[in-house]
C-alpha cells in the first residue's frame, strides 16, 4: 500500500439474539437496502462458534471518508434499521471500526 493510497476500513457490528432465522432475514434486508452504496466493498454476517446467540456484521469500505460520508448521510439509519433490534447492548459500544494496515 503506497502512501498515496487511502487504507480500507472494516466496521464490526456486534449483535445478540437467539432468533437466528430473524437476524439472517434482517441481514439480507439491510444488505439489499445498502446495495450500490458508494464506497461499500461488501459485508458479511458471521456467527460466533460455540456461542449460538452471538453474531457480527463486518462491512468493508474503500476508505474512512467513504464510510464517514455514508454514516453521516440521510440513508444510513433506514438502510440499517432491520438489524437495529439485534444490537448487542451489553457492550460499551455495539461496534468497532478498524483501519486495514495490510492485506494479502
Amino acid at each position: 500500500m503506497s502512501a498515496a493510497t487511502t487504507p480500507a476500513v472494516e466496521v464490526v457490528l456486534y449483535h445478540l439474539t437467539d432468533r437466528g432465522p430473524d437476524i439472517l432475514a434482517a441481514y439480507h434486508e439491510a444488505s439489499s437496502r445498502m446495495a450500490g452504496t458508494p464506497g461499500l466493498l461488501g459485508n458479511q454476517l458471521m456467527h460466533q462458534v460455540g456461542r449460538p446467540d452471538s453474531y457480527v456484521v463486518v462491512s468493508r469500505w474503500e476508505s474512512w471518508e467513504s464510510f464517514e460520508s455514508w454514516e453521516s448521510g440521510a440513508d444510513h439509519k433506514d438502510q440499517t434499521a432491520p438489524l437495529r433490534e439485534f444490537r448487542d447492548t451489553e457492550r460499551e459500544r455495539p461496534f468497532e471500526i478498524y483501519q486495514v494496515l495490510a492485506r494479502y
